[in-house]
């Protein structure tokens, strides 16, 4: 049996990382703090993204505290007398003046039973005096940085519109570990016109950095998107069930066994996803990937 897991899947699973850590059932409540994103420019961002996206986060029109409890309300009827992460999910959250996130963080830090920090961003939104105050604050609570890549591939990224180059995040990504602070990346598969080994190489490459997490998404094609346009206009190969279940057992033998897997499929909305269907059946997925990696009898890791 694999040895990071709770219920015998064959990769490091988040629920084990957090009973593990915790001792306790942990859930992250999800935020909105409306901080928006350096990326969007003219209405335009990444490609991929919609209006909607965060949409599983807090309303930005609430306050944090308002939003942090209507949240932890709903997750609390599934798991009662757990601890909390708080989660600013929704946008790019260091996107803002440093005193500004500073009394965002530290105001969901003082509610019981928060244990801890999840901040999604971007690599080209965290300068050096944020790198200082996130240094400060890994001190004080269990801090994790999520960090959007997508691809490691410079004309992928320029394709989906990124904003960023590979360089400027992986100096982030060791800037960030310098600080002895925890980094959780985001990648895509079925980018347009990736092939099976270019999304192996970005796995190789994240493994390599030594990144403690990782998200692993199949590509969204959203309606009101600059995506939608451009699979309208080329019909992009876009994969299917299948294929994202063989590149995903592939790419978790490729990671170190200590790496948490955070996600490994994604909750696109019916109403706005377009392709690919098979993502609305999302435990189909996930139940899939473990038996094909029990069909083939291999692990996370066991090809590092």
């Amino acid at each position: 049996m694999f040895s990071y897991t709770l219920d015998n899947k064959r990769y490091h699973t988040l629920n084990y990382y957090y009973k593990n850590k915790f001792n306790k059932k942990v859930f992250k409540v999800s935020l909105n703090p409306g901080f928006g994103c350096p990326n969007i420019k003219n209405g335009h961002g990444c490609i991929f993204c919609s209006n909607n996206s965060g949409d599983f986060a807090g309303k930005p029109t609430d306050d944090l505290l308002t939003q942090f409890k209507k949240v932890k309300e709903v997750m609390e009827k599934k798991w009662p007398d757990s601890y909390y992460i708080a989660y600013f999910q929704a946008g790019t959250n260091t996107y803002a003046p440093l005193d500004t996130l500073k009394k965002c963080y530290e105001t969901v830090l003082k509610i019981d039973n928060v244990v801890g920090l999840n901040i999604a961003t971007r690599s080209d939104a965290i300068n050096n005096d944020i790198l200082d105050y996130l240094e400060e604050l890994n001190k004080k609570t269990f801090l994790t940085i999520e960090l959007g890549l997508q691809s490691i591939h410079e004309k992928t990224l320029k394709l989906i519109n990124r904003g960023h180059t590979l360089q400027n995040f992986r100096d982030c990504v060791l800037e960030l570990k310098k600080r002895k602070i925890n980094v959780v990346v985001h990648i895509i598969n079925g980018l347009p016109y990736e092939t099976k080994e270019d999304m192996l190489e970005t796995v190789k490459y994240l493994n390599d950095l030594q990144i403690d997490g990782i998200k692993i998404h199949m590509l969204h094609i959203l309606k009101g998107t600059p995506l939608e346009e451009l699979y309208n206009k080329e019909n992009f190969h876009v994969l299917s069930k299948e294929e994202y279940i063989d590149i995903v057992c592939e790419q978790l033998r490729h990671l170190n066994e200590k790496i948490v897997i955070h996600r490994i499929t994604g909750d696109p909305t019916k109403e706005d996803l377009i392709e690919p269907q098979w993502l609305l059946k999302k435990f189909c997925v996930l139940n899939d990937i473990d038996k094909e990696m029990k069909k083939r009898n291999i692990y996370q890791g066991d090809l590092v």
